[in-house]
């Protein structure tokens, strides 16, 4: 594999984990850890909710969610918007991360799967992650535990309280964001056209994801460092847990192509502790908890919106072997999947951050919406695919 895309690809890793009154602002130019922005007009907004109520009953005194927002509403005949699209990041990332150049370009321009001359674009930031309320914003471990499912009953609150939006036409939502798209299917049947979840399972967190996980946040908990969340500097841990996350999160082939040696591992994992610099323990940790509630699998036959979801074979996060899509799939009626094809320069669940490998299927998808009848794009049941291209 060329070093060029190597580097590219650490580059993008770097981001994983790097970090109801309403106010507008461009958006910021800032390049994030995931690649530099993208030239279109997007907007950003906050939202605060006073006295916000978690599942657990916790209360937050003053929660703000942090949004972007690309194209324009359209109304039909009853004035309710029928073109919007919400797109969700990642674990620990941002709406940054999936509003790159290369998201922008591949996704979101003219004659892209989502033209945004033709949808109206939503973009949160998860609670816990960028501008959205999270621990280091100065609770530190006294921040209300979330979950997934707090995670999506807060953007759902984003999109019908806030927005006004009654239903949505799509959701689009990789790895963290793919679960949450499971559970908007489940919890919101009628409230979107479909849901395409990328790199994740309709599970419960289980096996070496969830081994990982609970090691990882040990690892932070049992720095001497620590003090019960109340440390004053970068710990030790914190770099050790990331570079567990990093391991999990490539795919095999390109970990080799990486590493084939002492010195070159030596090396990168010297590149993984430079990356690390950044992240905040406490918010770490609480978005490796903040999983254990997710589920979905009892409850899938009750989704009834169209569902396609892309996983990729060499994604050691969710190992294909085990055949967990290819099963649970069928279960839900009409729903389809593609098990694509990773190659030697694919980076395994880290393909998520390259949609030039996968936009095509953004595009059947959104076809099979539009059409609004079966096509032959999509599988019935589940399918593998070779990747797209092997570079960019």
């Amino acid at each position: 594999m060329a070093r060029k895309t190597i580097k590219s690809t650490l580059a993008l890793a770097a981001g994983a984990l790097a970090q109801a009154t309403v106010a507008a602002s461009p958006a910021s130019s800032q390049n994030s850890p995931w690649g530099p922005p993208g030239d279109a007009p997007y907007k950003s907004a906050d939202v605060t909710y006073s006295n916000y109520q978690f599942r657990d009953r916790e209360v937050l005194p003053s929660l703000r969610v942090h949004y972007l927002t690309l194209g324009t509403p359209h109304r039909d005949a009853q004035g309710q918007i029928d073109n919007a699209v919400l797109v969700l990041h990642w674990t620990g990332a941002d709406s940054k991360a999936v509003t790159t150049r290369i998201y922008t370009k591949l996704l979101y321009d003219p004659g892209q799967p989502l033209d945004a001359n033709r949808y109206f674009l939503i973009f949160p930031d998860a609670i816990g992650c960028g501008q959205t309320s999270k621990p280091s914003d100065g609770l530190r471990a006294k921040f209300p535990n979330y979950g997934y499912g707090d995670m999506v009953d807060i953007q759902h609150k984003l999109v019908a309280d806030t927005l006004g939006i009654k239903h949505l036409h799509a959701i689009l939502g990789m790895s963290m964001g793919g679960m949450n798209a499971w559970q908007w299917a489940e919890a919101y049947p009628g409230e979107m056209d479909g849901v395409m979840p990328v790199v994740s399972l309709p599970t419960k967190v289980s096996g070496r994801n969830a081994i990982w996980r609970h090691l990882a946040v040990d690892m932070i908990r049992d720095d001497p460092g620590y003090k019960d969340g109340d440390y004053t500097g970068p710990l030790t841990n914190t770099a050790r847990a990331y570079s567990l996350l990093r391991m999990m999160i490539d795919s095999v082939e390109h970990l080799q192509s990486v590493a084939p040696d002492g010195e070159s591992t030596d090396n990168f994992l010297g590149e993984l502790a430079a990356q690390s610099r950044g992240i905040d323990a406490n918010d770490l940790l609480y978005s490796l908890k903040s999983s254990a509630d997710y589920d979905p699998e009892p409850h899938l036959s009750a989704i009834r919106t169209k569902l396609f979801a892309l996983n990729f074979d060499d994604d050691e996060f969710n190992p294909d072997r085990l055949g967990v899509l290819e099963k649970l799939t069928p279960t839900i009626p009409g729903a389809r999947c593609v098990v694509q094809k990773g190659t030697a320069n694919t980076p395994g669940h880290l393909t998520m951050t390259r949609p030039d490998l996968w936009a095509q299927h953004v595009g059947t998808f959104m076809h099979w919406l539009e059409s609004g009848h079966e096509t032959t794009g999509i599988p019935r049941s589940s399918d593998r695919q070779a990747s797209g291209h092997d570079d960019y």
